[in-house]
């Protein structure tokens, strides 16, 4: 890695809807790529984005705002499109909140402005980003089979509700993800300064590129193993060993579970919760104190008195998410030391992960990337509850770019080495069991 930036999510309020801030991430885009000119010789350019965002475009321009998934739907228009929604069993999208379903978006906006059914593009968000740089549109497969309502895994075709809505004609030609869609246009040469030769790739969902970075290395591979891509969702997407292993039909939907598809079209069962939301909201803002090096001795040193004093947080402080979505989140005997706080939080942060890789059936090796790898009470607390597994961590920042970039080459060697995660030497069965009859309790209360 030469150079890394980052901006500052922001939303737009249209008066409709919030949106997301296509304009202000499009003028970001162009300043750091005319510093990246200065920098090197750019050849290839990857987009890569979340998945609950699309792009519709009339012409050369966009037709809407792009909402932000988080943007709440009407209640009555919402049972509307629940009514309209495939079977979990055909498309393997539950039914999230928000705008995190990608059709009820579609739904929503259509409702609006009946006209945006004609002559228009839909454009999944990484997607709309190399359009903008290349003009050439297309959809692709990470992007739109990820909880949009959009695809069906097991025909690798459009589902049934696309094609119904209209949608599956108006989205882009199907491209893969690494496929080459054109060259920077003259306006974004003239933007960056970059060479006229620079090519834009098609890109593709940010969970999937960490997921190919995962590949990359020998312990992953081609094994049975699950990725733990941790920020602020924590997304564990399963590589199971053959078809056989894989049993779709017992995901549930009820729990977040769902079914990604790679880069190359395979069925990857998935789970999420809003970890890292939570965890800010538990201990506030600055989420580092969970993970920072400094930090990580005051942390572990903290546990005993936490699993002593019996102190835990129940799920769930992202109501609707996570494998506990109708649970209301509370403290049990709150620690007054900031360290054992945080310690226990990282062990609910542990127990939550737990629980949604037992509902996905991980099996062998598990490899836990991205900024919270580095919570060692996290990490080491999750080899404790899970002996059968091979628990390893991924300590570079650059997961989802050298995901990316294993599009180009994917013989490409990763930077640094992964590290076997050694498990806490104490037993958290019996924390694990309370935790989990509290959690049980508060859910038949509610």
């Amino acid at each position: 890695m030469i150079e890394r930036r980052v901006r500052a999510n922001a939303r737009i309020e249209t008066g409709a809807y919030a949106a997301l801030d296509v304009a202000g991430i499009e003028a970001w885009v162009a300043g750091v790529l005319r510093d990246f000119a200065k920098l090197a010789d750019v050849g290839a350019i990857i987009p890569v984005g979340h998945g609950a965002a699309a792009a519709i475009i009339r012409g050369n321009r966009l037709a809407c705002p792009p909402v932000d998934y988080e943007e709440a739907m009407p209640a009555d228009l919402r049972a509307h499109y629940d009514a309209e929604r495939d079977a979990f069993s055909q498309t393997g999208s539950p039914s999230l909140p928000g705008g995190l379903n990608l059709g009820a978006q579609l739904f929503r906006l259509e409702a609006l402005d009946p006209d945006l059914a004609n002559g228009t593009q839909i454009l999944p968000w990484a997607q709309y980003w190399s359009w903008l740089l290349s003009g050439v549109a297309a959809s692709e497969v990470t992007s739109l089979g990820c909880h949009t309502d959009l695809w069906n895994p097991l025909t690798g075709k459009a589902s049934a509700l696309a094609e119904r809505r209209g949608w599956a004609a108006r989205l882009a030609p199907l491209r893969g993800a690494g496929e080459v869609l054109g060259t920077l246009t003259p306006a974004w040469v003239q933007r960056t300064g970059l060479p006229a030769d620079t090519e834009v790739h098609c890109g593709l969902h940010d969970s999937n590129a960490a997921l190919l970075a995962a590949r990359g290395f020998a312990e992953i591979a081609d094994s049975e193993s699950t990725v733990l891509s941790t920020g602020t969702w924590f997304v564990a997407m399963r590589s199971p060993k053959d078809a056989v292993s894989m049993d779709t039909s017992r995901l549930d939907e009820a729990r977040d579970c769902l079914i990604n598809i790679d880069a190359f079209g395979k069925p990857i069962p998935s789970a999420r919760f809003m970890g890292g939301r939570e965890i800010e909201t538990l201990i506030g803002l600055d989420t580092r104190r969970i993970d920072i090096a400094p930090d990580q001795p005051a942390l572990l040193a903290a546990l005993p008195d936490v699993l002593a004093g019996g102190a835990m947080v129940l799920p769930t402080f992202a109501p609707g998410f996570g494998p506990f979505p109708l649970g209301h989140g509370r403290w049990i005997a709150e620690p007054a030391d900031d360290s054992a706080r945080r310690a226990a939080v990282s062990l609910y942060a542990a127990l939550v992960a737990d629980a949604s890789l037992s509902l996905i059936g991980t099996q062998d090796r598990l490899l836990i990337e991205g900024r919270f790898a580095e919570g060692q009470v996290f990490v080491r607390a999750l080899a404790a509850l899970r002996p059968d597994l091979r628990v390893y961590t991924g300590k570079a920042h650059n997961d989802v770019s050298y995901g990316a970039l294993r599009l180009l080459d994917a013989a490409l060697p990763p930077a640094e080495p992964l590290e076997r995660v050694v498990p806490l030497e104490v037993d958290l069965t019996p924390y694990r069991d309370r935790w989990r009859e509290e959690a049980r309790r508060m859910k038949d209360a509610a």
